[in-house]
């Protein structure tokens, strides 16, 4: 029984996970964590669950994806690069891989507990809805 159990995984190894769907469901009239600026998604979701040291995956330039989310012009301009569809969050790839926690594409990547909290996806998708206006200039 082992020795089936390993092949199977040799087989699967290296497969690539099922690709997310163009589209799902969102719930527009959600109770957001904070308001849904770029500012505020940057500084409470994107920064602290992406793009820190601690977590990596998006932290510095030509990390995963391609993006980076090292300061937030870096990060819009990552995001409305074919990632974000403005007016339409079901749509937009940061909303539907956020937004399926559980899956292969999930994003934060890890286990279902770190996929974000319902009120900052909430946040993500209102700021998409709202047409993902970019960073407030310092």
């Amino acid at each position: 029984m082992r020795r089936i159990a390993l092949v199977l995984l040799a087989l699967t190894a290296g497969c690539p996970g099922s690709d997310p769907p163009a589209c799902i469901t969102v719930d527009t009239a959600c109770q957001p964590l904070y308001v849904p600026t770029f500012d505020n998604v940057y500084n409470n979701t994107l920064k602290q669950s992406c793009g820190s040291e601690r977590v990596s995956c998006h932290s510095r330039e030509g990390q995963k994806g391609g993006m980076s989310f090292e300061d937030p012009q870096h990060a819009y301009d990552a995001l409305l690069a074919g990632r974000v569809e403005p007016g339409n969050p079901g749509c937009s790839d940061l909303i539907v891989r956020t937004g399926s926690p559980g899956t292969d594409y999930q994003m934060p990547k890890g286990p279902t507990s770190a996929a974000l909290s319902t009120a900052a996806q909430c946040a993500l998708i209102q700021w998409v809805q709202n047409g993902a206006p970019g960073p407030v200039a310092p």
